[in-house]
């Protein structure tokens, strides 16, 4: 689990809005792709999934008014899910702080 500092504070449903609107383009950018990437926002839970190369959920953001924690539902051997993760992990940091 990664934690990041919530400086703005961001709440769930404030975070869910920035990543669905703000992320993919984000991601495909650094990537050279166009990866479909979805969300799904409950409480303070966001799962996110990249349906096309990763099964089922890959990651869940927790949100707090301190800090987002993040885990990892991928598989060893995931394809590119390390380096998803990098641009995810810099984008987060980019909004929150």
């Amino acid at each position: 689990m990664i934690t990041i500092n919530n400086v703005q504070p961001l709440d769930a449903t404030q975070l869910t809005d920035i990543l669905k609107t703000e992320f993919p383009s984000y991601v495909n950018e650094r990537l050279g792709s166009n990866l479909a990437v979805e969300f799904a926002h409950v409480s303070d839970f966001v799962n996110i999934s990249f349906p096309e190369v990763i099964e089922g959920n890959a990651y869940t953001i927790i949100v707090s008014d301190d800090s987002l924690e993040l885990s990892d539902h991928t598989s060893e051997g995931t394809y590119n899910a390390e380096l998803l993760e990098e641009h995810l992990i810099a984008f987060l940091i980019l909004k929150a702080s």
